[in-house]
């Protein structure tokens, strides 16, 4: 049962449903009394005034007595609290002047009931801003009957509160056992929804728009645990932004609201005065649902799915190798498994593609790379890629070209190195994490996936699948692409020619997840009696960024470490004719912008050194 008649409500020996009848908050003073304006659900204990925006939730006889249980352990628990107190507030000698009352009826446009019913007064203090003691508006914060602090205000705007005083919310006495509750950043706000609402279950944060809420940690428990709905009314500015997203980190996101207001308006007071209490009140009923982490709606993402509507999927990022662009691009937030027998070229190609990502797309780049230790080799590796020649006194080079290599690969890349020999993935990421905040890396390579610390309480395909999930969900989450080379197992002969056949992405030690969990997979093989290297797309996730099963022919310089762009024909040799590469499209010159060669970025095709 739910007692409506402690609150003063006619339920007509009604006992369940709906039902209308009189508002006891404003019948008196209506002009036609008796108007059954109060909507009552005796059901759920809801109740709602259609003239004057009166509503409550009377709770049932459980709740009733869970409210009184947690009030009762609250009392107790600060019957003999630790913090500051001031002396006890006598009504009697309090005064406010007739100015400061119409500052608040005319100037705020507050309800002139609320001086009193708040305990607001007026006083002469001393103010650090101007040296000088300065009339005072008092907000006077009180737990129980116990005066905590005062919040002065002058009127030229400056504030100070008591010294050594605790800070606690203004007006928390307003929200101990209520099933909501309104959260603002001043008083003066506060305030204003009273006045439009006629609610009191409202109260202010003591010191404005700040990060650091420790004033809220010993209320969390006995005044905010058990609100079904907080209103969340911080102001509409920057800081404002920050207070709101820390109270819903604290709250729950699942039980806030955020109230907005209307043009011009930067906080519930100014919306009252601009709009009105009946305006003020409709931003509190159009408050809106605070998006839950990791639960999305087309209307969350409404701007990207315009543009995609109005401009079509665009295809991915390329990386000036002709023959692949045409078959395979690339996009952050994905991640990309390599793999091919040992001694195919897998790494060489793969620092080639993320040097070319780099200076196309401007993708920094970390390594994850045990096998390219010590790091001064791999950087020398790629300074080869980079210059078109050997990274080494004479072969065309100058201390320029020298000085702006190493200038290139300390600005775009970056090697994780644990202390370890091997790592474990999730630490690995955290570092990545840490390149993707400070110097901006757009790719990671993981170089190889065997060098890896696995962890002692999987299995090898439950290792395999937490690898793949991490680094799937710090691509996306970081927008990244992310590399993983893996090393297949044992590949069989072809029965027919007796070659080792190519590697496919089921070949991989360990499970078929790299094949089905990844959005890019790319094999290699690399073919010495042919004098090539092909690269296969076995799978792209997304038609978008082009096909799969295509494949892309190479020839790679043991001099620069580059490769060339080719096509398969019939090679006419002293030896005979034999399958080989032919049209191979050259390019040595320098990558990097502004050197002495004043060379373009993948413009420049010369032949070979």
């Amino acid at each position: 049962m739910r007692d409506f008649k402690k609150h003063g409500i006619d339920t007509r020996h009604r006992s369940s449903g709906k039902v209308k009848t009189i508002c006891p908050q404003c019948n008196n003073t209506r002009g036609h009394k008796g108007d059954k304006s109060l909507s009552v659900d005796l059901d759920k204990g809801l109740y709602h005034c259609f003239h004057c925006g009166f509503s409550l939730y009377v709770p049932d006889e459980a709740e009733e007595r869970q409210r009184q249980a947690r009030i009762d352990k609250y009392r107790k628990s600060t019957a003999l609290p630790s913090h500051f107190r001031r002396p006890v507030f006598d009504p009697a000698k309090t005064h406010r002047s007739e100015s400061l009352e119409r500052y608040w009826t005319e100037t705020r446009c507050l309800d002139q009931c609320l001086l009193d019913e708040l305990r607001i007064t007026e006083q002469m203090e001393w103010m650090p801003q101007t040296e000088k003691e300065e009339n005072c508006l008092c907000f006077n914060y009180f737990e129980g009957e116990i005066l905590v602090n005062t919040k002065f205000r002058s009127r030229q705007k400056h504030f100070k509160m008591m010294k050594d005083a605790e800070l606690i919310p203004y007006n928390i006495n307003s929200i101990l056992g209520t099933r909501q509750a309104i959260i603002t950043e001043g008083e003066f706000d506060a305030c204003a929804l009273m006045t439009a609402t006629g609610r009191r279950d409202i109260v202010s944060v003591p010191n404005g728009a700040q990060r650091n809420l420790a004033w809220m940690d010993r209320f969390v428990e006995s005044h905010f645990e058990d609100k079904e709905t907080i209103y969340i009314a911080a102001d509409e500015d920057e800081a404002g932004e920050v207070l709101r997203r820390e109270l819903i980190r604290r709250l729950g996101a699942e039980c806030c609201k955020v109230v907005h207001y209307g043009p011009g308006c930067k906080d519930s007071n100014e919306h009252l005065q601009k709009y009105g209490a009946q305006s003020l009140a409709i931003c509190l009923e159009q408050a809106e649902d605070v998006p839950l982490e990791g639960v999305f709606t087309a209307g969350d993402c409404s701007d990207e799915l315009r543009t995609l509507y109005e401009n079509g999927l665009q295809g991915g990022a390329e990386t000036g190798w002709e023959n692949l662009d045409k078959n395979c691009t690339f996009e952050l937030g994905r991640n990309v498994v390599i793999t091919g027998r040992p001694g195919d070229g897998k790494s060489e190609f793969v620092d080639e593609l993320v040097l070319r990502l780099c200076l196309r797309h401007n993708w920094k780049i970390a390594f994850y790379s045990p096998e390219n230790m010590p790091i001064t080799y791999h950087l020398k590796k790629l300074a080869d890629k980079l210059l078109g020649r050997e990274f080494a006194p004479g072969y065309g080079m100058t201390e320029v070209l020298y000085g702006q290599a190493v200038e290139w690969l300390a600005e775009n890349v970056t090697h994780i190195q644990p202390a370890e020999q091997a790592c474990k993935i999730d630490d690995i990421l955290v570092k990545a994490r840490q390149l993707v905040r400070c110097r901006g890396v757009r790719t990671l390579v993981i170089d190889p996936l065997n060098r890896l610390e696995p962890n002692s309480d999987m299995t090898e395909r439950e290792f395999i699948r937490h690898v793949l999930n991490a680094l799937s969900r710090f691509a996306q989450r970081n927008h990244c692409l992310v590399i993983l080379v893996a090393h297949p197992a044992k590949v069989n002969r072809d029965e027919v020619t007796g070659e080792l056949r190519r590697v496919e992405m089921n070949d991989i030690n360990g499970s078929a997840d790299f094949g089905n969990m990844s959005d890019y997979c790319i094999g290699m093989d690399r073919c010495d009696k042919k004098e090539m290297v092909t690269i296969y797309i076995d799978k792209v996730r997304f038609k978008h960024l082009d096909s799969a099963n295509r494949e892309a022919k190479f020839v790679y310089n043991f001099v620069s470490g580059r490769y060339f762009p080719c096509t398969e024909g019939i090679v006419h040799t002293p030896e005979g004719d034999r399958p080989g590469p032919q049209d191979t499209v050259f390019d040595n010159g320098c990558w990097l912008k502004n050197s002495e060669e004043q060379s373009c970025l993948f413009d420049e095709k010369e032949v070979p050194l």
